[in-house]
């Protein structure tokens, strides 16, 4: 199944639903593709809604990191939400869920974005609302 994205916002954040897989023959290209749009028109926080993703691939793997670098370089931030659990183990292997803040709860991610208090969340380092 090809990766299916919608994408919605909420303030100065957009939230990314991914549906499907994405892989190297279905999805990271066009994913890649879609966030460069984004980026083109100045978006810099980004909520990753993976609950609909199926499989994650290097391929994958490879747009997620470049995503994280890309909107941390511009001061954003990317936060992931809603985790299956073959797309958590491979994360995991990675050691990205280390690095890349996750939730279980859409209005805590926002939240996040503006520097309040989430419970059950590694600290991070305080973020200003409205980049």
């Amino acid at each position: 199944m090809l990766i299916e994205i919608s994408i919605r916002e909420s303030g100065k954040v957009t939230i990314l639903d991914l549906r499907g897989t994405c892989t190297l023959d279905s999805g990271s290209e066009r994913l890649s593709g879609q966030l460069r749009r984004l980026f083109n028109n100045g978006v810099c926080n980004l909520v990753f809604n993976l609950e609909g993703l199926t499989q994650v691939d290097s391929s994958g793997i490879s747009v997620l990191v470049e995503t994280y670098l890309s909107v941390r370089r511009n001061g954003g931030n990317l936060k992931l939400l809603r985790l299956g659990n073959r797309v958590r183990m491979v994360l995991n292997l990675f050691r990205l869920l280390d690095i890349i803040p996750n939730f279980e709860d859409e209005t805590q991610a926002l939240a996040s974005f503006c520097g309040a208090k989430v419970p059950s969340q590694k600290p991070e380092s305080a973020e200003v609302c409205g980049l």
